[in-house]
């Protein structure tokens, strides 16, 4: 019965789905709509003769900034480009707000700088709720031993001492009121007796920085200085005076003036440098005792002495060589040291050293001495003084350490092995990628603070006492919780001696940082971080850093994203970056190839790159995106570039030469149009610009520019990877060089709408705007993703 039943019930619906089909009517298909078309500028061909080399530019009218029909049409082609962005990653724009979320939710949300001691203050900024910029504040020390944050203690009155605990030094919010609602700082110095506060202030509608100087006893701007294109301050006679260096209209620094704080006096031109060639550079001494005055050109390096207690009387010079040279002074009881890399003898060094010479040397020239001897295999990469310690920033091949020695060093002994003057190594968390010293305002304490930068860890800002080796977190961000928040001294030596109770010898103490991480809050245990010696085409050995998920890494079928710079003889910023999280807990692979022409590798590995040269960083960077695809660290197609300034030049010459190799890239504000702009420069270049990508004056040079411009070498019918180039009309490589480049891709390469050339224009004040770092961050990683999947 039970079978009997099933059949009835089953010819039953068998009926009905006939009785439904009789009804059905076949739905149309839904036609996928026709991808966007890219933007096609108008082409304007003009001819350009150089070196009896005659070349074509189509698209030279978009950097005709003076011609107001062109510029017309370059707002209407940039209207053009945004549209088309926009279109092409349409389908991406809920999963950038689910980044831009993620990428939110990770930043810091403490608004208060660590404080920072000088004498008997506390310094810091700190942002107001519902502000967009932060105050400058300060409190006194002996109110505030254990002053975490803004908030801990609060900043009311002290009833105790009678006293107001915070005082407000300079409201941000109310200067963007004074500059159109802007507000820009690139230096800011407090005077020596704490009275008075120095800084500059970016007038973006006259395109230059102006000088302010503030009472911090009354809050009320100062009368005078009243300075423009200023570009450099010292303070001199223990705050009375204020030393500054103004900018021609190339931007030149070429002038230096001296003003006295409350006279009604004119200020005094202590120096003006005719040669266009040649600029100026001041800075005070850490005890206050002198201002040094570099003039630099790519012939000469010289420095001069100012007395900061009389800096009317005049200056002496103390150091003079050939050719362009980094040159600081410091004084310390009695003796200049002088840290350079100039030539020795007439031979170029790869690497800075120490000189020292008695402040009163009576001979002519002066004798400087070096302090230590030569070591290929310990590098001095940095020094910062104290009253009682030299601070050392060591580089051992591509290892940094760091190192304290005591002063006086005893310089009758002539030149001397590090190891001989005892030095103690301080403790340093894994994979240290780059250290960079504070700010180390305050001479008389040997409390030294110090950023240390990693790959697999948050930036952590570390005072170490180098009387003792004892050392305190300060501030590091905390990615191990849902949401990120500021901790401030999480780690100290008194804890690793708490639970290493045994450890009593300084190589013990340099030992125990390796053992446990969680003291720098390391993320090594979630993220993995690996370092390969790459060869290049010429057999260079090139260093190569990669960071993945342990989680989530696959054998051979992992995205990448490899970054490169590659110039000006800076280090790849390989820093802990919380927006490439959203990539790595995808499964990317994030890797760093240190080319030749960047940082790390002494002055040599940066000559290697530059100029004729700039071949090698190409080759380096070519070499190491070859190495991930054959070692399988990242599936063959799914390789991308990212460079930032210069290092989109790198990334956009390799794609030239291997547009197979790249699945996309991202380029942000780079430089592209690397002939036309060294020739028939729009903004004022640098001698640094020059020497760095060559004189096109210099065949040779205008040759090797030709060869690796990236405009000028676009490959004609091959498929190109998917680029999103990021720009703005302020970056110092104009806008019309991203526009340039994407037409001249786009013309010349096969159009492959899955592989699209986008170019998207930011606001000038990303890099102030932490939302708007987000939404751009968001965006570029949409875009990755995208092209991944595509």
């Amino acid at each position: 019965m039970r079978h009997v039943a099933t059949s009835i019930l089953h010819r039953h619906n068998h009926r009905r789905s006939l009785i439904h089909l009789r009804h059905y009517k076949p739905q149309k298909t839904a036609t996928a709509p026709a991808p966007p078309s890219p933007p096609k500028p108008p082409k304007k061909p003009q001819s350009f003769t150089f070196h009896d080399h005659t070349w074509e530019d189509p698209y030279s009218w978009m950097s005709n900034l003076n011609d107001k029909v062109a510029m017309r049409h370059m707002d209407m082609c940039m209207e053009q480009e945004e549209k088309y962005t926009e279109a092409v990653l349409s389908d991406t724009e809920r999963l950038q707000s689910k980044l831009q979320s993620e990428m939110a939710s990770r930043l810091a949300f403490d608004l208060s700088t660590p404080p920072l001691r000088w004498g008997p203050w506390l310094y810091y900024r700190r942002v107001e709720e519902g502000k967009q910029y932060p105050v400058l504040c300060r409190r006194l020390a002996s109110l505030n031993e254990e002053f975490i944050s803004h908030k801990s203690p609060a900043a009311g009155f002290d009833f105790t001492s009678g006293k107001k605990i915070e005082q407000k030094l300079l409201d941000y919010n109310k200067e963007a009121e004074r500059f159109g609602g802007y507000a820009y700082e690139e230096l800011s110095e407090v005077s020596p007796d704490h009275q008075f506060l120095a800084y500059t202030m970016y007038d973006k509608d006259n395109d230059y920085f102006m000088l302010c100087v503030r009472n911090l006893n009354s809050g009320s701007l100062c009368s005078k200085p009243e300075a423009v294109r200023v570009s450099n301050i010292a303070w001199a006679k223990d705050g009375q005076a204020l030393l500054y260096v103004v900018t021609d209209h190339n931007k030149r620094p070429y002038r230096i003036y001296c003003s006295i704080i409350g006279s009604t006096d004119e200020d005094v031109l202590l120096l003006e440098e005719p040669d266009e060639n040649v600029y100026v550079n001041i800075r005070h001494t850490k005890d206050f005792h002198f201002v040094s005055v570099n003039t630099f050109s790519t012939k000469s390096s010289k420095v001069f002495l100012i007395n900061a207690a009389n800096p009317l009387s005049g200056m002496i010079l103390v150091w003079d060589c050939d050719g362009l040279a980094h040159c600081i002074i410091e004084h310390h009881q009695g003796y200049l040291y002088l840290f350079t890399d100039a030539s020795k003898e007439g031979r170029v060094v790869d690497n800075h050293y120490l000189l020292h010479s008695p402040v009163d040397a009576s001979s002519s020239p002066r004798i400087w001495e070096s302090v230590f001897t030569d070591n290929k295999d310990m590098i001095v990469d940095d020094v910062d003084f104290c009253k009682t310690h030299l601070a050392l920033i060591i580089r051992e091949g591509w290892k940094f350490r760091l190192c304290s020695v005591a002063l006086p060093l005893s310089v009758s002994k002539g030149p001397v092995h590090l190891k001989e003057l005892h030095p103690y190594f301080l403790p340093l968390p894994k994979h240290v990628s780059q250290i960079s010293p504070g700010p180390n305002y305050d001479y008389y304490s040997s409390t030294m603070r110090f950023t240390l930068s990693s790959p697999v860890m948050p930036d952590a800002v570390v005072d170490y006492d180098l009387s003792n080796g004892k050392w305190n977190i300060i501030q590091q961000q905390n990615m191990l919780h849902e949401r990120t928040r500021v901790l401030y001294g999480t780690a100290s030596s008194e804890k690793i001696i708490e639970k290493y109770s045994n450890v009593k010898s300084c190589d013990s103490m340099n030992d125990v940082k390796y053992e446990d991480d969680n003291l720098w809050n390391d993320l090594s245990e979630f993220y993995a971080c690996e370092h390969y010696d790459v060869s290049s085409y010429d057999g260079i050995l090139v260093p190569l850093t990669i960071v993945y998920s342990r989680k989530y890494k696959q054998e051979n079928q992992n995205p990448g994203l490899l970054h490169g710079h590659g110039a000006y003889g800076e280090l790849l910023d390989k820093r802990w970056r919380s927006e490439l999280k959203s990539l790595l807990d995808r499964g990317w692979v994030v890797a760093y190839a240190d080319v030749r022409g960047g940082g790390g590798g002494g002055k040599k590995w940066h000559q290697d790159g530059r100029r004729t040269n700039k071949k090698n960083s190409i080759e380096d960077y070519i070499s190491c995106a070859k190495f991930l695809i054959e070692k399988e660290i990242v599936h063959e197609n799914k390789l991308a570039g990212w460079g930032y300034s210069a290092g989109g030049l790198l990334v956009a010459s390799a794609i030239n030469c291997h547009p197979d190799l790249f699945r996309a890239a991202v380029l942000k504000v780079p430089f592209l149009d690397a002939t036309n702009t060294l020739l028939y420069p729009i903004l004022p270049l640098t001698a640094a610009d020059y020497e760095e990508f060559g004189y096109p004056g210099d065949i040779d040079d205008f040759h090797a520019i030709r060869n690796y411009s990236p405009y000028d070498n676009i490959q004609k019918d091959v498929l190109y990877p998917a680029v999103l180039i990021t720009s703005s009309f302020s970056t110092s490589f104009g806008v019309w060089e991203a526009a340039k480049w994407v037409a001249r891709v786009r013309e010349s390469t096969f159009n492959d709408p899955k592989r699209p050339i986008l170019l998207n224009l930011t606001t000038d004040i990303v890099e102030e705007n932490k939302y708007l770092q987000c939404k751009e961050s968001a965006l570029e990683t949409a875009f990755l993703l995208k092209m991944m999947e595509s």
